[in-house]
């Protein structure tokens, strides 16, 4: 199994807090990987929110093939964060040249582009430098996005982040997801870490999704191309997000009936018996097979939590007004809030959807049984 934690903050906070949280859980992983997902920056970021970040691994060849490229496209360096790698090695981090965290100013004939074109070709310029990495492997891009960073690493997560110096201020944020990967599936590659990230949508996934074929399969004929990789049987969840929300124009509360639709008796008497019945044929394909616990951020910075319905692995959303915490454990939400009032914390059962709005004030529940908000 893998570790989950995530935090939603009114103050940005530093990624310690959700590391800390890692370690205290770290029976639940080795140390084959960890991945970091900030939003909603603080820092330096605070005043450049629109400014798309490039994050990633590169070579000393691969950066002088980023910067070439990127100078072509017309982007300029903004503002950028070097992760300064100490001399000596530490045990089972691999040595890398360039952790790379950069902000671009847009070229200037993107001026007159609407935000659904900015994000269509932000994803393809990321598409873009994944290939040129994969055919040479010197670089490995993880975002591409304004106001996101992501660092994706092997090695355990409390020695990473000191090696990285992650406890610096330019690094806060008020979203953050982290996870610790047990590597139980499949060889280790980065780009199978979690929180995966598309469009401003990330998930990450405790679990395993057995019917990732078909649904793989059903999202790589949408003739998306951010509908890709699938090193990872989980990155699944984040594309089915993006295409419930974007493709089908639904909201969160409509993400848990296409990935874990209502039984036959109890969809016979919702009141969106029609449309659910029709969306539950329709998106067939989609329908997961777990256990798999599921926490996901949305592009206005609210996170969520959701469960399948074996329920089989664990989770727990608790804080208080202006600071929650998701987690696999509650020893994770013990270390980074601790003086929450315990008796509201919230563990989601199969129906549920716990998710955490922009304004952090409270944990809302929204159950599978009640009416959907549907668009007009």
């Amino acid at each position: 199994m893998c570790r989950l934690f995530a935090l939603t903050s009114k103050d940005p906070v530093s990624p310690m807090e959700a590391i800390k949280a890692l370690d205290v859980m770290k029976e639940g992983h080795d140390g084959s990987g960890v991945g970091i997902l900030l939003q909603d920056l603080g820092g330096p970021f605070e005043e450049m929110k629109n400014a798309p970040i490039l994050s990633g691994i590169f070579s000393e060849a691969g950066i002088r093939r980023l910067d070439l490229l990127m100078m072509d496209q017309g982007f300029l360096t903004k503002y950028k964060i070097s992760l300064k790698i100490p001399k000596k090695p530490v045990k089972g981090i691999p040595r890398r040249d360039i952790y790379l965290i950069r902000a671009y100013e847009y070229p200037e004939h993107w001026d007159n582009f609407s935000e659904d074109e900015i994000a269509e070709k932000l994803m393809l310029l990321r598409l873009k430098i994944r290939k040129m990495g994969e055919e040479k492997r010197d670089m490995i891009v993880y975002s591409f996005w304004p106001d996101t960073i992501m660092i994706k690493e092997i090695g355990d997560p409390m020695l990473l982040a000191e090696y990285l110096g992650l406890d610096r201020k330019e690094l806060n944020a008020r979203i953050i997801m982290a996870q610790g990967r047990q590597n139980t599936n499949y060889a280790i590659d980065l780009y199978a870490c979690h929180p995966f990230f598309i469009k401003g949508f990330a998930t990450m996934t405790n679990g395993e999704n057995t019917a990732f074929i078909p649904i793989k399969d059903f999202l790589c004929s949408r003739d998306f191309p951010g509908y890709m990789g699938y090193q990872s049987d989980s990155e699944v969840f984040a594309h089915i997000l993006h295409y419930t929300m974007v493709s089908l124009g639904l909201g969160i509360d409509a993400y848990k009936h296409v990935i874990t639709p209502l039984q036959r008796q109890d969809l016979v008497k919702h009141t969106d018996a029609d449309f659910l019945t029709h969306l539950k044929r329709s998106c067939r394909q989609l329908i997961i097979d777990g256990p798999n616990c599921i926490i996901g951020a949305l592009p206005d910075h609210s996170l969520f939590m959701a469960q399948d319905r074996k329920k089989l692995r664990p989770g727990v959303v608790g804080g208080r007004p202006g600071l929650f915490g998701f987690s696999s454990e509650i020893c994770g939400l013990d270390a980074v809030i601790p003086d929450r009032d315990k008796e509201k914390d919230i563990q989601p059962m199969h129906l549920d959807t716990a998710i955490v709005s922009p304004d952090r004030q409270e944990v809302k529940i929204c159950r599978q049984t009640e009416a959907l908000n549907l668009p007009l």
